[in-house]
């Protein structure tokens, strides 16, 4: 893909979900707090975009991925699972009603896994895929600020819902021949996307900075992950895993019909057969690591769950260690502890 190097960036970093994006921009913790209050602007350069054109592409992805994409109505989108036939999660993505095309929208490192499932399951459908990457890519606002910065840069729009997109009306000094604003579907409600042509990244961001937004690198995006708890694929999503147990009830229709992976889910929910659950947790003591085991403090030291990611979190009142992963229902109401650390479930976002 070519795109320009936005100021301070290094496109060779790589920090979980945002790889092309720099680590900080100088002082992380600021940058947290501009995600929160002010205005934050990312690059979301290492999303990946793909069209899928043909006359049967609305019924075809529909039947591949868990969320209903048959009554988008042109302009909103919908996040979705990838599943195999076991119901095991293969993708996490994001799906747009574009009226003479369907847009998807993955992690880049999620793009190659994608365009493969997507080909074995074209059989004799009227269906094209194209990675469309090097055609349109995406900057990202997030903060209470966002729509005043947007205003200010001159980007003009109705209300839009969640994961509802429109062509803004345009007075701004980038010079951007036509974007694209698209509403995020974070807890807080303040997050958005513009896409555009990678030529016209860098005017579009100066544009934005001008007007007062703050530029934000991956460390402070991965803390605004951890506190609202939103999953990462890869990460908190592993393959091994069902639907149900991500706690993305959002990812999930239940009235659309077949789709691949469709039977498992439904036994899953019929059976209410989930016996591990996606959950935040405060942390009292030293941050566990990755991969460690959470364990019920009984005289038997039962393992009931494991530390998927976790951060400190710099918020106002203090610095607060939080982790993220998967806690056995069983374990409800027990003490916990991971490593020299106790853990106590919490609601979200944790902010």
């Amino acid at each position: 893909m070519t795109s320009t190097t936005l100021p301070g960036a290094n496109p060779s970093a790589h920090s979980g979900a945002v790889g092309a994006t720099a680590p900080d921009f100088g002082d992380a913790r600021a940058e947290f707090q501009a995600l929160l209050s002010g205005c934050g602007l990312y690059d979301l350069s290492w999303r990946a975009k793909i069209a899928v054109t043909g006359g049967d592409r609305v019924r075809w992805l529909n039947g591949m991925v868990s969320n209903n994409v048959r009554d988008l109505a042109p302009g909103h989108g919908v996040y979705a699972f990838l599943l195999n036939a076991q119901g095991h999660i293969q993708a996490d993505l994001y799906v747009f009603q574009r009226g003479d095309s369907l847009l998807v929208d993955a992690e880049r490192g999620q793009r190659d896994k994608i365009l493969q499932l997507f080909d074995r399951y074209i059989i004799s459908d009227d269906v094209e895929i194209s990675d469309i990457s090097d055609k349109l890519t995406a900057l990202g606002l997030s903060g209470s600020q966002t729509q005043l910065v947007l205003r200010k840069a001159g980007i003009h729009a109705p209300d839009l819902g969640p994961l509802e997109f429109c062509v803004p009306k345009c007075d701004c000094a980038c010079d951007c021949l036509q974007c694209i604003l698209v509403r995020g579907d974070d807890p807080a409600g303040t997050s958005y996307q513009i896409w555009l042509a990678p030529d016209e990244l860098k005017s579009t961001w100066d544009a934005l900075v001008a007007a007062g937004a703050t530029a934000v690198g991956a460390r402070a995006l991965e803390l605004r992950r951890i506190s609202f708890g939103i999953p990462q694929f890869g990460v908190d999503i592993r393959e091994r895993d069902l639907p149900q147990e991500t706690g993305q009830a959002r990812a999930l229709n239940f009235t659309k019909g077949c789709y691949l992976g469709q039977e498992i889910v439904e036994r899953v929910r019929s059976r209410g057969a989930v016996h591990r659950q996606f959950t935040a947790f405060t942390v009292e003591g030293t941050l566990p690591e990755p991969g460690a085991k959470i364990l019920a403090s009984e005289k038997d030291e039962k393992e009931v769950g494991e530390i998927t990611s976790g951060a400190i979190l710099p918020l106002p009142g203090g610095d607060r260690p939080v982790a993220l992963g998967y806690l056995r229902r069983e374990a409800a109401g027990k003490d916990l502890r991971a490593g020299t650390a106790k853990l106590k479930p919490a609601s979200l976002p944790v902010v």
